[in-house]
């Protein structure tokens, strides 16, 4: 599919700009007495790297707001949601060290390892929280989680026969061409399926994620608000209802330079969230802001860190427990590292001159996954991570692990 582009050569600046007219994803909201600029983005609910290929102006936009609102906080799933499919098979060789037994990708429910760690949306709530903006959801996350619980399947013999050709790659294409009318007629299309499916899917959705982001423009703030692009687009799109509600409404042009912007560069630069705790004494470097979770099924975890990446389906993790004067920690390793008879844990130096004990550990529910123990004052900690194919057959696990410090 071909798109119209127009290309600026300005010589004397030496770059190149070009210009998509077909993009229609990013669209400035102002009027209605705003004092600020706001922003509409339609997003993709995948971490396929094209749709990480933002426009400068997308950049621009992001990095000039005081706050981003999203369609939910889908960070507060860190506790239970692994979106990996599939199992992991590992293998070891002569002196117990593990490899993967397939080079592929592991899929997830957002993509796969080859992917972006985050999916889209995602990605924009974990550069919200590193750059340390405020942060909005339009829905709760129950209000989604019920509605995909209580969807039922329809009868193949009751589907319309145009929908069942629509695959997530057509969708996909039509998305990286940009044009929010096209999605929104495939997506018509695709969710019809189901009697009633796009009504409350999209449409009724639509009204309440309006309502609740206008709340939110009436006290001026600068808002970045992204949503699924098939939310944007025909009668009863966001578009058209923030208008009714006497808003202006313009497309912003998708603007590409062959020199990396100030703003891309900027927001690109927010790659870690470092959590710190003085009462133990320990920090920790995670890619985004980790949950904080009492877990009552192990009483004696005095609390855990967590914090997933949904497009790979990595996950890193910090236990921490009360110590017990009498537990070496050789009895700890012995506890909480559940080790392979093929590979046995080991003991190790840490830059700090410390020692730990690491390896592989096999338990419910996390699977087979990486893991450290290290002893502070007062507390241990139990250091978790773990992945797909790729990610158990790297040191990723291990640099995450050297980003926890002891004081």
């Amino acid at each position: 599919m071909l798109k119209f582009v127009i290309f600026l050569f300005i010589p004397f600046l030496g770059f190149t700009q070009t210009i998509d007219q077909k993009h229609e994803l990013l669209w400035e909201v102002s009027g209605n007495g705003l004092s600020k600029k706001a922003y509409l983005f339609g997003s993709f609910h995948t971490n396929d790297r094209r749709v990480f290929e933002l426009s400068d102006s997308t950049y621009f936009a992001l990095n000039h707001v005081d706050a981003i609102a999203l369609e939910t906080n889908i960070f507060e799933l860190f506790d239970e949601l692994d979106v990996r499919e599939g199992f992991i098979r590992v293998k070891y060789d002569k002196d117990g060290n593990p490899y993967t037994s397939s080079k592929r990708a592991s899929s997830t429910v957002y993509g796969d390892e080859d992917g972006m760690p985050q999916f889209l949306d995602a990605y924009f709530l974990q550069y919200c929280y590193n750059s340390g903006k405020e942060f909005y959801p339009l829905e709760t996350i129950d209000s989604q989680v019920n509605f995909f619980e209580n969807f039922k399947e329809p009868e193949r013999n009751s589907m319309r026969f145009e929908s069942l050709f629509i695959t997530k790659e057509d969708i996909l294409e039509t998305y990286l061409v940009g044009d929010i009318y096209d999605i929104d007629e495939i997506l018509r299309l695709s969710l019809s399926l189901s009697e009633g499916l796009y009504e409350s899917l999209i449409v009724e959705r639509n009204y309440g994620m309006v309502n609740r982001l206008d709340s939110l423009l009436q006290e001026d703030k600068a808002i970045f608000c992204a949503v699924g692009a098939g939310h944007l687009a025909g009668n009863d799109g966001m578009i058209t209802l923030l208008q009714k509600k006497g808003y202006r409404v313009r497309k912003v042009l998708a603007t590409y330079s062959n020199e990396v912007s100030i703003d891309e560069l900027e927001v690109r630069s927010q790659k870690s969230y470092l959590y710190e705790n003085d009462t133990i004494g320990f920090q920790v470097a995670f890619p985004g802001e980790p949950a904080i979770v009492k877990d009552d099924f192990w009483e004696e975890v005095n609390f855990k860190l967590i914090y997933r990446d949904f497009g790979q389906g990595n996950t890193y993790s910090v236990e921490v427990y009360d110590r017990n004067d009498n537990a070496s920690l050789l009895d700890l390793a012995d506890v909480f590292i559940a080790s392979p008879s093929e590979s046995p844990y080991r003991k190790i130096k840490l830059d700090n001159e410390g020692e730990a004990y690491e390896g592989l550990s096999d338990s419910y529910p996390e699977g087979l996954f990486w893991t450290r123990i290290v002893m502070a004052q007062d507390y241990f900690l139990v250091l978790k991570a773990y992945g797909g194919n790729k990610f158990m057959n790297s040191n990723r696990a291990q640099r995450f692990f050297n980003k926890v410090w002891l004081n």
